[in-house]
């Protein structure tokens, strides 16, 4: 199924039973969280300690 339209069926469905204001909260608490890391990692940059360094790989 295309990905636009899985989307507008889910949308149609949450319209027909719209989520608990609990269920609301928990989803706009984690989008505001993805959006801080983001701005502090845009403003500030990501740290050197959580960087990932390759492992050679031995044959």
């Amino acid at each position: 199924m295309d990905p636009l339209t899985r989307l507008l069926i889910r949308l149609a469905q949450w319209f027909r039973h719209p989520p608990s204001p609990t269920r609301i909260k928990i989803i706009l608490a984690t989008i505001a969280i993805c959006l801080a890391l983001v701005a502090i990692e845009k403003f500030v940059g990501w740290p050197d300690w959580m960087t990932a360094e390759r492992v050679p790989i031995r044959r």
